[in-house]
């Protein structure tokens, strides 16, 4: 066995490129293609492109298909590994090698519903290749952001507003949609049954402003302080609520009866004078892991 890894480590060093293992490594860690994609910063999609160059260059299935997950085929359970192997080795040296010195300290805000996924696998990786920099990250719902960074309580901040402020970074912009189950008749109901935010906040009054300019009677059935709880409360069909495109899936379609003009802004907004070397490399890690999906709608 050991001789056999040895000559597929050999060959892979020549053949593969690093990001195909890397791709296989995630999905396989993730348990599905598309939480495989989630954590290297990529769309479903390009995983999946990424994995069928891999399968061509070993020249069989690594995968195999069950559901909405994935199981290692017998190449697969012998490209694990080595896989591993490969990339602990290029990690460890690209860690000697940068050695960039940053230092300090960074106090970083993230939303509480992106900061468990692509932004705080953003800032773990930064964590993991800059040890010097001293992290403190606060997650919450993010309408006090701009207010801790203006009083110096933040340094970076990431925040969904209705517009992009002055000297802010638009990391994605997204059309809201009102949405209902595709498996219940909660948009046929008269008064309306809504799902809104539980506090002030410009997304709930965007969809009261809606509401209004339908006219339609309506009553507000549930309430939380997350997408995430308004979106399983429009999933299980109890309510219909206005969220971001980009959530839609096939248990959400949209109301045709409910239009919104309003938009979303996910921004990067940095404290006042912060130019630490630090700020700028994590700046740019939060950009790369947008970059192909700044705008929707």
């Amino acid at each position: 066995m050991l001789k056999i890894n040895h000559r597929i480590f050999s060959w892979l060093m020549h053949q593969l490129d690093s990001e195909l293992l890397r791709t296989f490594l995630a999905i396989v860690e993730a348990g599905s293609v598309t939480g495989g994609a989630a954590r290297i910063h990529r769309s479903q999609s390009a995983a999946s492109l990424q994995l069928k160059r891999l399968e061509r260059v070993v020249g069989r299935p690594v995968l195999r298909r069950h559901g909405r997950g994935v199981a290692l085929t017998m190449a697969g359970e012998r490209l694990l590994p080595v896989a591993r192997q490969v990339l602990g080795t290029l990690d460890t040296a690209l860690e000697e090698l940068r050695e960039d010195g940053l230092g300090g300290r960074l106090r970083i805000g993230l939303p509480d519903d992106y900061g468990r996924g692509a932004l705080a696998r953003v800032v773990a990786d930064f964590a993991r290749q800059h040890p010097g920099v001293e992290l403190e990250v606060t997650c919450a719902l993010g309408a006090d952001f701009g207010a801790a960074l203006r009083s110096g309580r933040l340094d970076i901040a990431v925040h969904e507003l209705p517009d992009r402020p002055p000297g802010a970074e638009l990391l994605r912009r997204e059309r809201l949609v009102w949405m209902a189950s595709r498996q219940s008749g909660a948009a046929e109901q008269d008064p309306l049954p809504v799902a809104l935010f539980d506090r002030a906040c410009w997304w709930r009054e965007a969809a009261l402003a809606d509401l209004a300019a339908s006219g339609r009677r309506h009553h507000v059935f549930f309430s939380s302080e997350s997408t995430v709880g308004v979106r399983a409360a429009v999933a299980s069909g109890i309510a219909v609520g206005l969220l971001g495109e980009t959530l839609k899936g096939e248990d959400l379609v949209p109301v045709p009866s409910l239009a919104s003009h309003h938009r979303s802004h996910l921004v990067l907004q940095m404290a006042p004078g912060l130019a630490a070397p630090a700020s700028q490399a994590i700046r740019a890690a939060m950009r790369q892991a947008f970059s192909s999906h700044k705008e929707s709608g």
